[in-house]
């Protein structure tokens, strides 16, 4: 029954360092459509310095939040006040609870994650300005204890995989990760 939970909750942490879906790779400028003054429209693309600066904003953000959920995971801090400046909704309340639950579990997470993320696709048409990201993350020193005697929590393992992220640019102009996701079944 304890290795379950264990099992269970650190899946939950996991999704804590780790990100969503990928959309698609080129190198294209994103494309939409715009009316023109004479009722037709004209495809409008985005330079690709507007793209370069998007992929910087949407990375640093991204590296924000795996560093804002080590320092959250190792003081067991679900309220941490980082989450919310890199992390935006669903991830933010995902991590917050993941967190939560290994409080409530007396563990924490302690060790280096090694991240090495790359952008596969920007859209920057959408309603919700998006870059997707893929990472391979190692946690093999990354470890989930016990807060009491540090001793590893069973059934959790380190390893090599794929992990992927969005992260979005909100009306204030801020870069945020939104969604995130691990692929413990993809090594890289």
């Amino acid at each position: 029954m304890r290795t379950w939970q264990s099992r269970r909750w650190e899946s939950c942490l996991l999704s804590i360092a780790l990100l969503v879906g990928v959309a698609g790779c080129g190198t294209e400028p994103e494309v939409a459509v715009r009316p023109l003054a004479d009722g037709t429209t004209a495809p409008a693309t985005h330079s690709a310095a507007e793209e370069k600066a998007a992929e910087k904003s949407a990375l640093a953000a991204y590296s924000g939040y795996l560093a804002a959920s080590r320092a959250a995971s190792a003081r067991s801090d679900p309220g941490h006040p980082a989450l919310a400046r890199f992390l935006a909704d669903p991830l933010l309340t995902q991590v917050r609870l993941a967190i939560r639950d290994a409080k409530e579990h007396g563990a924490m997470r302690t060790g280096k994650l090694v991240s090495d993320p790359t952008v596969v696709s920007v859209d920057l048409t959408a309603p919700l300005p998006t870059v997707e990201i893929q990472d391979c993350l190692d946690s093999t020193g990354y470890r989930l204890v016990y807060a009491k005697d540090r001793k590893t929590v069973p059934g959790t393992r380190g390893g090599r995989y794929l992990a992927t992220a969005t992260a979005a640019r909100y009306p204030d102009g801020r870069w945020l990760v939104k969604t995130g996701a691990a692929h413990r079944d993809q090594p890289c």
